[in-house]
């Protein structure tokens, strides 16, 4: 069986690493739209309802105004906005966040792509609180540091053709608290409220790696970091994307630095557990262009078209 596939955005960076993925994939029959029509609200409309699965790579305002364009009850959404990630008619595209998560993306028509911080955040986190180890009041902080590409197009030029020397040093961002992955982290953790989150952006193309202090006294029972390792470890020891990597991971490292590509032109998402009995530090690195936005929309795409789950992906 083949499937008509039309991205919405399409020449956005997510759509365009959406097509690139969709190259590989047999069966898919990719519906371009002509760029000077791409704004054109027939048009859209038109290629939308034409459509089996549409990714929508665009803002919010703008994935809402091409939802109200379904007119039938075939086609499939797959969003990678933030306008509908808490929706509770929508599905959160994160089938390894608990056993019944696949099941709702297959048989939902709705589904948002996860945040690349979210997606960072919620999964080292979320067996913790679900677990009853850390309380859901737990005052929770964590820092993200990103390749420029999880910017969009604005972002990638100004990296690209400015020589400006402020942006040779990371930098912080959204320091008004306000980001807009807040929200997603905290529903999706299970925690009472959001944590205080720092993105960093870096002079570097793509790689993400959330990094999360975690004090133990502060946990419902007495577990130091090699527990919370082998807790983790054994939550995701069935899923194909996610390593939990082993305790004693200096093997892992590269002369004692961390490597935050490392998961770069992958799906995959590394775990690490650093610490002691006294801290913790969780760090999960992953691909912001694979598992953070195109490489997630197209496994949450496999699993709706009950295609195997890593069909075009590495």
């Amino acid at each position: 069986m083949s499937y008509n596939i039309f991205v919405d955005g399409q020449e956005e960076t997510t759509g365009l690493k959406i097509h690139e993925y969709l190259s590989m994939i047999p069966n898919v029959e990719v519906i371009k739209i002509e760029s000077d029509r791409r704004k054109d609200y027939e048009t859209r409309k038109a290629l939308i309802n034409e459509a089996d699965v549409v990714f929508l790579c665009l803002p919010d305002s703008a994935s809402r105004e091409s939802v109200s364009m379904i007119s039938n009850s075939k086609t499939k959404v797959i969003d990678a906005s933030t306008a509908f990630r808490t929706n509770p008619e929508w599905t959160y595209g994160l089938p390894e966040l608990n056993e019944d998560q696949r099941d709702k993306i297959r048989n939902s028509a709705r589904v948002s792509v996860p945040g690349c911080h979210a997606t960072g955040f919620i999964l080292p986190i979320q067996p913790l609180v679900g677990e009853g180890v850390i309380p859901k009041d737990y005052p929770m902080t964590c820092y993200s540091l990103t390749g420029y590409s999880g910017g969009g197009k604005g972002l990638i030029a100004e990296y690209q053709n400015s020589n400006r020397k402020q942006l040779y040093a990371p930098r912080q961002y959204a320091l008004h608290l306000e980001h807009k992955h807040l929200p997603e982290m905290q529903h999706y953790s299970g925690l009472n409220s959001a944590p205080l989150f720092t993105p960093i952006v870096g002079n570097y193309y793509q790689g993400d790696a959330v990094t999360i202090p975690l004090f133990p006294k502060m946990f419902t029972r007495k577990l130091n970091a090699r527990d919370i390792q082998e807790l983790l470890a054994s939550y995701y020891r069935d899923e194909r994307f996610i390593r939990v990597i082993p305790f004693d991971s200096e093997a892992y490292l590269e002369d004692g630095f961390f490597n935050l590509m490392r998961c770069n032109n992958t799906n995959n998402l590394d775990i690490f557990v650093f610490g002691h009995q006294d801290e913790v530090l969780l760090v999960s690195r992953f691909d912001n262009l694979g598992k953070g936005a195109s490489g997630a929309a197209i496994q949450i795409m496999n699993i709706m078209l009950g295609l195997d789950e890593g069909t075009g992906l590495e």
